[in-house]
């Protein structure tokens, strides 16, 4: 097998082919690394590699699982991998290697993946970009004076490219699909719990949090949502159950919903031109293939819903940090955080109890606005970026001052936040390119725990405005 012929095939395909022996896990491993190894110097996705150790697993017996075979990433986040460093794109971690695999890595071994190594992510994951002092930017794969997005940049970049047909992403206020939208992928923000993430996971207490794959394929994503999206016995929150298969709705035909869209803005702001003709050209397709389509925004009060978020993440995150300085065993010296943490982390700690309740509290109370508006609608369609692609350094969570890091990160991602706060399932697709080839994702929401509608519709779309010949400069 080629690397060309390999990148060609999506997860699911692979796995068929070496089924079928007409190619075996070891020839994709060696694709997979061929192409690491040629591209990722330009890209910097891939921080830690494993590659022996996948070799040794695509040599021996491998479950029979739905990607049995297939090459696969993890975010350098959160997930506990056996033997792997832990660095969460911090000077603070970089010494942090985990003994056992985490909850979620089980489930993706069992699907059939075979891990590669980890991706490249901002510091905690925080910024809309991946870029880092531990680790340096990650870089587009569409064109390298472009970031990849964040805080999945690493893994969005590996996949755009070639290097894997998926990669694990994680998603707290746009993660999954910021980068998706960056590189051109399909990226899913699955409803709250829908994933498992337990017993790893405690900074995903208030439920912003979600994990799943950024992919080239609508059905890559809905398969490996039903390899992993089993409650765990004794959740104490498990997301509403399916009805069926999510791979089975993406053939299935979505019928006439109701669909609002808008490109209103929490500031108030237009967006880009390029990105407004692109919203305006997806209503459009969206109303010949038969759909209900108007124009309305949420017209919720975003200022106080950001408000009351604020509180709440940051004694979360103070409430994380806590334990890893406990793991680690002393507080973090001044240069091993950087500016954003560091502000992050010293405002967090300044939340009494009170404020942390009560900024819970306000964010039942808001989530209702956001909620009821899918009463009568279907889906809500947004553009994911209000810019075209930032450029690598425009916004620098190194170098700039975290209120200037702020700013430019709410112009650039101001659409993604309030289905985290709400736990609404939230999809990237990549249907429209700016003037100069860069990829513009568009974003389509659903009714809580309403994953089927947006595969039924990802679905359509993929085959009236195919996104798969696309292909990045950079590219196997």
């Amino acid at each position: 097998m080629t690397p060309q012929d390999y990148a060609s095939l999506d997860g699911l395909a692979l796995a068929a082919a070496i089924r079928k022996g007409e190619t075996t896990a070891l020839e994709a491993v060696d694709a997979a690394i061929a192409i690491i190894e040629r591209l990722n110097p330009i890209l910097n996705a891939v921080v830690h590699s494993a590659f022996e150790e996948a070799r040794a697993i695509a040599r021996g017996s491998l479950p029979e699982g739905p990607f049995r075979g297939t090459p696969f990433l993890i975010k350098d986040l959160a997930m506990p991998v056996a033997g792997w460093p832990r660095t969460s794109g911090s000077r603070f971690a970089r010494h942090m290697v985990d003994q056992k695999d985490g909850g979620l890595t089980a489930r993706y071994r069992r699907a059939g993946v075979i891990p590669l190594g980890k991706t490249n992510t901002p510091e905690y994951g925080i910024t809309g970009t991946t870029e880092s002092a531990l680790l340096g930017p990650c870089r587009n794969p569409w064109n390298p004076n472009h970031i990849a997005g964040g805080s999945s940049g690493g893994s969005a970049a590996a996949v755009a490219s070639g290097m894997v047909p998926l990669a694990h992403a994680s998603d707290g206020l746009g993660s999954i699909r910021i980068p998706a939208a960056c590189c051109g992928l399909v990226g899913l923000k699955v409803t709250r719990d829908r994933v498992p993430n337990l017993p790893d996971g405690y900074d995903y207490a208030a439920g912003f949090v979600v994990d799943h794959v950024v992919t080239r394929t609508v059905r890559d994503s809905a398969a490996m949502l039903d390899a992993t999206d089993t409650p765990e016995p004794d959740s104490p929150y498990p997301a509403p159950p399916k009805s069926g298969p999510f791979l089975d709705e993406v053939g299935r035909s979505p019928g006439r919903l109701r669909i609002s869209w808008s490109s209103e803005t929490p500031s108030g702001r237009p967006v880009d031109p390029q990105i407004q003709a692109a919203l305006e050209r997806t209503a459009d397709l969206l109303r010949r293939l038969g759909h209900d389509v108007v124009e309305e925004g949420l017209g919720i009060d975003y200022r106080a819903l950001y408000a009351a978020r604020g509180p709440v993440s940051g004694a979360n995150f103070a409430a994380g940090m806590a334990r890893l300085i406990q793991e680690i065993g002393r507080e973090p010296e001044p240069d091993e955080l950087e500016p954003l943490t560091w502000a992050a982390l010293k405002g967090g700690r300044q939340v009494t109890g009170e404020m942390a309740l009560r900024s819970l509290q306000e964010l039942r109370i808001l989530n209702r606005a956001t909620l009821s508006f899918f009463r009568e609608r279907d889906i809500y369609l947004t553009p994911v970026l209000g810019t075209p692609v930032p450029l690598v350094g425009h916004i620098d969570p190194v170098g700039l001052e975290p209120r200037e890091v702020g700013r430019r990160q709410g112009q650039a991602f101001p659409f993604t936040p309030p289905f985290n706060f709400s736990g609404q399932p939230s999809l990237s697709l990549p249907l429209e390119t700016t003037a100069d080839g860069l990829p513009v994702g568009m974003m389509f929401t659903a009714r809580y725990a309403d994953e089927a509608t947006l595969f039924r519709l990802a679905g359509q779309l993929e085959k009236e405005a195919p996104w798969a010949r696309r292909r990045p400069i950079l590219w196997a």
